[in-house]
């Protein structure tokens, strides 16, 4: 007989997968059983904290036999920051886990035969990330919290030194910390609406080094500028620009539609895969330099552009991918939904001499139509969607515009599989696809993926 599992009991448990997010999955008298911080070939004493009909959650009482792949955590705000969800298993664990990941999705959503490549691991895992934003809380300054959320919670958790941002953020921190205390500048609560400073919001140019610092506020001024810049420049050396983005919305969207240059430049910029991007407080711009330099290589490799195609770039942003392969096709299109991004993609365009690119602002529908009164049929698309991937909407336009091979840049393994069996339905089949790890430590993961008309698939077998 099945024995009835309950709050606060305590249960041997064997993990033998996990989740995305990070949690251990063992199984009890048939059920599953989720553990945060768990690892596979833990065998634990899990002590029981949700029962649900289909499955229960528990967090770890006693590692009795650790896992192989375990380590020491090296952070001590892991465990209730919502940011890393790997730190506590070795890097290279993290990639086999990964890899299942994608393949796990692409099986299970996408009812896909193909097997993902291996995956581009990092060459580095600390102070690689060249964007972070902290939510800012806290009463008093002896209250001051500056970090991250807890998971699933807007509970602050102060990390002021985190191990994936650069050196520079802990030192911009520290100046905001002091013109916060010293000039008591007031703290935004989402309860009441009332209270000034929101965010710290900051950006750094890998290969210039310049950094960008941003107040995010509900208002549209600072106390104390001058305090505030004169920490800044003392703390961070590479400081080009001080920004006051306005946010005065009662909303949980970090960034408002306007942003103000207070000091220096108007943004930084950076250097990728040979060209320079201007970064603006509301570009898209991959967060780990290095890695998005492997992702677009891997991204032009299945383009295959041979210099007389037409391409399009969907969801283009700042028109980084597009513009790292003008070199190499006729013509580029890109169109994007955010008109700021649009501007940022033709200053990019111009700041690296490239002429044979235009961009327009609109979905993917009115780029097809407009596309077609033009005569102008794209060989090859690619699309680097957000999180939530593709609509059918959008699969169809992309179906209709009859391209040789499409191109999918994806962040979530699931929404991919699931855009991929779509796009088979359409006529349209994945051939390949690499798992690029953008995001070590974390529990994302990037994957590209090239897909071909089903009738040059039949051709090339």
């Amino acid at each position: 007989m099945q024995k009835q599992l309950n709050k606060n009991d305590r249960i041997p448990l064997e993990i033998t997968s996990v989740t995305a997010e990070g949690s251990g999955v063992g199984r009890y008298e048939g059920l599953a059983v989720f553990v945060a911080n768990a690892a596979v070939g833990d065998r634990i004493i899990a002590h029981i904290i949700k029962v649900k009909k289909k499955y229960a959650v528990a967090r770890i009482h006693q590692i009795a036999v650790p896992s192989p792949e375990r380590i020491q955590p090296d952070c001590p705000a892991f465990q209730q920051c919502g940011g890393c969800a790997w730190r506590h298993i070795s890097y290279e664990a993290e990639c086999r886990l990964k890899e299942r990941l994608v393949a796990d999705a692409f099986a299970r959503i996408g009812g896909l035969a193909i097997m993902p490549r291996p995956i581009l691991a990092a060459e580095r895992t600390e102070g690689y990330r060249n964007k972070a934003q902290y939510p800012v809380g806290g009463g008093t300054a002896q209250e001051l919290k500056i970090g991250f959320f807890a998971p699933r919670s807007h509970r602050i958790v102060d990390c002021r030194a985190c191990r994936l941002q650069p050196p520079e953020f802990t030192g911009a921190l520290r100046a905001f910390a002091h013109w916060i205390t010293e000039s008591h500048v007031s703290i935004y609560h989402e309860e009441t609406g009332l209270g000034l400073l929101r965010h710290i919001y900051l950006r750094k140019a890998e290969a210039t080094g310049e950094v960008m610092a941003c107040a995010v506020v509900n208002g549209d001024a600072l106390p104390a500028q001058e305090l505030l810049l004169r920490e800044l420049l003392r703390e961070v050396p590479g400081l080009a620009s001080l920004m006051l983005n306005s946010n005065t919305a009662r909303t949980n969207v970090v960034l408002g539609p306007t942003c103000k240059t207070l000091w220096g430049a108007d943004g930084i910029v950076d250097e990728l895969c040979g060209m320079r991007f201007f970064i603006s407080p509301l570009s898209f711009y991959q967060v780990n330099r290095a890695q998005a330099e492997r992702l677009y290589r891997k991204a032009a490799e299945y383009a295959a552009l041979t210099g007389e195609e037409t391409l399009l770039d969907l969801y283009c942003g700042a028109g980084t991918i597009g513009l790292t392969m003008a070199g190499r096709a006729r013509q580029v299109i890109g169109v994007e939904v955010v008109p700021e991004a649009v501007e940022d993609a033709k200053r990019n365009a111009a700041l690296n001499g490239v002429r044979n690119a235009r961009f327009l602002c609109g979905d993917a529908a009115m780029a097809a139509q407009r596309l077609a009164e033009e005569g102008i049929r794209p060989d090859v698309i690619v699309i680097d969607p957000p999180r939530k991937g593709c609509d059918a909407q959008l699969i169809g336009a992309i179906a209709e515009m009859a391209p040789a091979r499409v191109v999918y840049v994806s962040c979530d393994p699931a929404t991919l599989a699931r855009d991929l069996k779509r796009f088979a339905e359409m006529g349209y089949l994945a051939r390949e696809a690499t798992p690029v790890d953008l995001f070590p430590r974390t529990g994302h993961v990037e994957t590209v993926c090239i897909l071909s008309a089903r009738q040059n698939c039949e051709e090339a077998e």
